[in-house]
């Protein structure tokens, strides 16, 4: 039986989940809106980068080595770690077999000015058949490889609707890691909720893409993201009021994270960077993944 005396101070811990979930959520929105209405895709790739580093620190310096010491089995932290980056891995196969049918796919219908097909342009996939993700790990791979984006006619509001609700349950599962990990220490908390911002930046750039590219004005689609982003505040108060019954939960809550967060850096962001393949974006891109890692472990440095 898991010793984590995780009522001892209810209302500091509840605050903390509070204040980071709306003040996370806010930020990314608004930063994200900025970086997509002043068309500043240059900054996209090096914030990308930048959140690769912050991920892979907080699984590797914090994450994994509290669940690892607060687990009665390392096996079963290793399990579910594996089983985590499994899962989702077939989540995102389901998004993207439910939304992608033969040449045509209305939810990735966004792409670069370089692949824009001439011939085709009703098609929503380049002639190499690359295809943009969207939904629950959606980055904005159309600007890491461009200045310049755009889309074709929008879809009646289709694409958005199905982002909305992909990125409103993405961050609802981001407030029960939150609120997870500043159950077991406030440290760990921060540094998640660091590592978690970092990543949803890039990622409400693309879900404001979308929206624009289904028809919403530019005020509708930062409204929509802002209530969905809410969703982070409920899933941590749902998982603050739970744990505090079930704390046997936490170590398997906490390698989720870790997969989470492992899963979206490896799987859906270096692929990425793999694009800019000369010197210049490569040290780069090593620079700022580094100064991410260093950044999660100032904070532990700072926090202990």
């Amino acid at each position: 039986m898991l010793n984590l005396a995780i009522t001892s101070a209810p209302l500091s811990v509840l605050s903390w989940i509070i204040l980071v979930s709306l003040l996370g959520g806010v930020m990314s929105v608004t930063l994200a809106a900025l970086f997509a209405l002043n068309v500043r895709t240059a900054w996209i790739p090096m914030l990308v980068s930048y959140a690769i580093g912050a991920m892979l620190g907080a699984v590797f310096l914090e994450i994994l080595p509290h669940a690892f010491s607060i687990a009665g089995s390392v096996e079963t932290v290793s399990a579910t770690l594996l089983l985590g980056l499994l899962l989702f891995f077939v989540l995102e196969k389901l998004v993207i077999w439910r939304h992608c049918h033969g040449d045509h796919c209305e939810v990735h219908a966004i792409h670069s000015e370089e692949n824009c097909p001439v011939t085709h342009p009703e098609k929503s996939v380049d002639d190499s058949g690359r295809k943009y993700k969207a939904v629950a790990t959606q980055q904005p791979s159309v600007l890491l490889s461009s200045g310049h984006t755009h889309s074709h006619a929008h879809d009646g509001g289709r694409s958005g609707l199905m982002i909305m609700i992909g990125d409103t349950f993405h961050n609802f599962i981001d407030g029960i890691l939150i609120a997870a990990a500043f159950t077991v220490d406030i440290k760990l908390g921060v540094v998640t909720a660091l590592a978690i911002i970092a990543h949803e930046i890039p990622q409400e750039v693309g879900d404001f893409l979308i929206l624009l590219h289904s028809g919403y004005s530019k005020k509708q689609a930062l409204i929509f993201n802002l209530v969905s982003s809410v969703a982070t505040l409920v899933g941590g108060l749902v998982a603050y009021f739970a744990l505090q019954y079930v704390q046997s939960w936490i170590p398997i809550i906490l390698a989720l994270a870790a997969s989470s967060l492992l899963y979206v850096a490896v799987a859906d962001l270096i692929p990425g960077l793999h694009k800019r393949t000369e010197l210049r974006a490569t040290i780069a891109q090593v620079l700022l993944i580094s100064i991410g890692v260093g950044t999660i472990w100032i904070a532990h440095l700072v926090l202990e």
